[in-house]
């Protein structure tokens, strides 16, 4: 018998949850995420709990145990309820009636089985009860132990339901996926074959997906897969894959945690970005990582102009993209350039100079300043 555990589990809130639930006749098996990440020993993050008791009955019940029932999602059978100040969800079990893109019409369910096959991959569509013992309806357990992500039955049928999970097959291939065994054939072969619904998905939704995939430690094969398959053309008609794989292998190199700006920068160049609904700060980034990465500016220049951080980010993409090694003394360079403060400053020049002239005569002064490896004084630029 397969349990699962640890602290999310046994605390007092998701056990009051389960209790309200279970002490009134009903089940309360917890799914998801939540059970697929305790047992591969990842964080458990949000809790999500099944029911056989319909929406207003969980909250009455929540009411009556003195827990706060929030509507959330409750025309999909969703009811978050917050005990301890932690939200725990809440769905009644449903089965598909009749599905068309990420609408569907559903109806409750009392049936596990039901509420498992119209779940997306195998692996999600594992339960546990309260005291952990994990139950299987569809035999994810094996999947999961195989790091294989599987569509839940026909992978036409999932793929039709919510084109979103075509996306969402990669991203859980980086994170949960085996890259030894490759990824599943039938799978690919069916998002293959349906590429056409990609482009009815939100580009928010586009660009969500996206920045959880590249977040992943490597995701180099599963974006890799998704160029093939014709998924990225898809999305970002003038996406690059290649550049993504030296990029991750450089980060490791030096120490840098995943970046999906910085990844996604690799992918693609500022024009394409704009078709993602980036916010205007990962926008901003992307462009500066761009141009900095494109740029004829050296490690000191661009660790001045953008800061350490950001000046190591735009020479791992350069590397990354142009397919050559950093220089030997790029970090350094880069944090010596960091730490420059150009010493002359717009009242040095007045009244001598005013307006356009005095933009310009800074620009000189700082290029002569940045040329000379930031040794130049005040006093000699000025004389």
């Amino acid at each position: 018998m397969t349990r699962v555990t640890g602290d999310w589990l046994t605390r007092d809130a998701t056990q009051a949850v389960c209790a309200m639930l279970t002490e009134a006749g009903y089940q309360a098996l917890l799914v998801g995420g939540c059970v697929r990440n305790a047992l591969l020993g990842f964080p458990v993050d949000d809790i999500d709990i099944a029911t056989d008791a319909v929406p207003e009955r969980v909250v009455e019940l929540a009411e009556a145990a003195g827990l706060k029932p929030v509507p959330t999602g409750i025309d999909h059978g969703t009811i978050t309820v917050v005990a301890d100040h932690i939200g725990h969800e809440i769905t009644t079990f449903r089965r598909d009636v009749e599905t068309f893109g990420r609408h569907a019409t559903v109806a409750f369910s009392t049936d596990v089985r039901e509420d498992a096959a119209r779940r997306d991959f195998t692996m999600n569509a594992l339960y546990a009860q309260a005291d952990g013992t994990v139950i299987d309806p569809l035999g994810g357990l094996h999947d999961l132990h195989a790091r294989r992500v599987r569509f839940v039955g026909d992978p036409v049928d999932r793929i039709r339901e919510d084109y979103l999970r075509s996306l969402r097959f990669f991203r859980f291939s980086a994170w949960y996926g085996d890259p030894a065994q490759g990824m599943d054939a039938e799978g690919l072969a069916a998002i293959a074959a349906h590429l056409e619904g990609l482009g009815a998905l939100s580009r928010e939704r586009v660009g969500g997906e996206l920045k959880k995939l590249l977040k992943a430690p490597d995701p180099a094969p599963a974006v890799g897969a998704m160029a093939q398959t014709g998924v990225l053309a898809a999305l970002v008609p003038g996406a690059i894959a290649t550049p993504l794989a030296p990029l991750v292998h450089l980060e490791g190199a030096w120490g840098l945690a995943p970046d999906p700006i910085r990844r996604l920068a690799a992918l693609i160049g500022t024009d394409d970005a704009q078709d993602l609904r980036l916010s205007k700060a990962e926008m901003a980034r992307l462009t500066a990582l761009r141009d900095g990465a494109t740029g004829t500016a050296g490690a000191a220049e661009l660790g001045y102009r953008l800061g350490h951080d950001q000046a190591e980010s735009a020479l791992l993409l350069r590397a990354a993209l142009f397919d050559t090694p950093p220089p030997p003394d790029a970090r350094d360079a880069a944090r010596r350039g960091a730490q420059s403060t150009f010493p002359v400053r717009a009242r040095d020049l007045m009244p001598d100079l005013e307006g356009p002239e005095l933009g310009a005569r800074l620009t000189e002064l700082e290029a002569r300043w940045i040329a000379s490896g930031f040794t130049l004084s005040k006093r000699q630029l000025l004389d």
